[in-house]
């Protein structure tokens, strides 16, 4: 089933890409006027309702998809998530309260008439990003991140205006913030994984965004060389690990890897074999911080060449010859990858020799 009303519209970053020829993995569609009653009406596949936000999830064509309604909202407070003010309000209130002019557009679903109050064509022609009113990083400062993305992903720059204004608010920044919605717009940004992003990042100002006394750090090689090859879990915290994200609520996983950054700063090796030993007990991507702080050329041998070195006996293997199950695995795993180190070449029918004149 299409989805073609007169009072329904793709917004934001569908039409942009559209325009710019190309593929949006995000479809956003408004009505103008309260969508709950609008899926009602229509009679369509209703999975839930948000009435206090005036959106309603719907099952098309094996899809679930959501609509909002057209709302106002309005910022209690400078820099904390904002409030439904109206739902229901005009197209053009809508899209008002969006961060830059090119995500501002609407294209009409049963006409395809693009909507355009703002000269959003003009600044997508020009390659500009402009906001909507002076107060746009004073409500939501987490739009400097957002200008950083689509600046890094489309080869926008700042239009002069705007500049002035997210330069003014780098020099005054209200830390009473949702820190929430800058983790978003942090993870989205980062996981571009560009050097070029973390440059504009850096001297734009945009890190004093993750908290009060943040200090530039000394990065010793290409983030997006060592990401590419190490291929981590979560790839923003490589490039936010490199300042104070105390701020921040992060998982377990992401307080991991920094934590394991700080145990790694004390380590001491002389040869490769304990190099090994001592990341292999951390995540990759503690390491790779690590690498671009400290050594990077070391940690970078050890991500390409030294952390794949295994022993090629399984523990069924160990097994078959007639080795208990428990903790002598462990020293005979670590035995045997020491043994690699000293020759990378040695089978697996070596390794089994080995093991048995030493452990049987």
């Amino acid at each position: 089933m299409e989805l073609k009303d007169k009072n329904l519209y793709y917004v934001g970053g569908v039409v942009r890409d559209e325009i710019l020829g190309l593929p949006s993995f995000d479809i956003d569609f408004c009505y103008e006027g309260n969508a709950i009653e609008f899926a009602k009406n229509s009679g369509l596949n209703i999975i839930k309702e948000n009435p206090d936000f005036g959106t309603v999830r719907i099952y098309a064509d094996g899809h679930e998809i959501d609509i909002a309604s057209t709302r106002e909202e309005i910022y209690p407070k400078p820099g904390h998530l904002p409030v439904v003010k109206k739902i229901g309000c005009s197209l053009e209130e809508d899209l008002k309260r969006r961060d830059f002019t090119v995500n501002a557009m609407a294209k009409n679903t049963l006409t395809g008439e693009i909507i355009d109050y703002f000269n959003s064509l003009e600044d997508l022609k020009a390659k500009k990003l402009r906001v909507l009113h002076s107060n746009s990083f004073i409500d939501d400062p987490s739009r400097i991140l957002r200008g950083l993305k689509f600046s890094t992903r489309f080869g926008f720059e700042l239009e002069e205006q705007t500049k002035f204004l997210q330069d003014e608010y780098l020099k005054n920044i209200n830390y009473d913030m949702s820190y929430h919605r800058i983790k978003k717009e942090l993870k989205e940004t980062f996981n571009l994984n560009s050097d070029k992003v973390l440059c504009k990042f850096i001297n734009s100002g945009a890190y004093k965004l993750l908290g009060k006394n943040q200090n530039i750090p000394g990065i010793k090689g290409s983030v997006e060389n060592m990401v590419n090859i190490a291929k981590p879990d979560i790839y923003w915290i490589i490039y936010a690990g490199l300042f104070n994200l105390s701020a921040f609520d992060l998982t377990r996983e992401e307080i991991n890897i920094l934590t394991g950054l700080e145990s790694l700063m004390n380590v001491s090796y002389k040869t490769e074999w304990e190099l090994y030993r001592h990341f292999s007990e951390y995540p990759v991507g503690s390491i790779i911080l690590w690498g671009l702080v400290r050594e990077y050329d070391l940690a970078y041998h050890y991500i390409k060449d030294l952390r794949n070195i295994k022993p090629n006996v399984t523990g069924d293997d160990l097994i078959s010859i007639g080795i208990m199950k428990g903790r002598l695995f462990k020293e005979i795993f670590a035995y045997i990858t020491e043994e690699k180190f000293k020759n990378p070449s040695i089978t697996k029918h070596k390794e089994l020799e080995l093991i048995k004149n030493r452990f049987l």
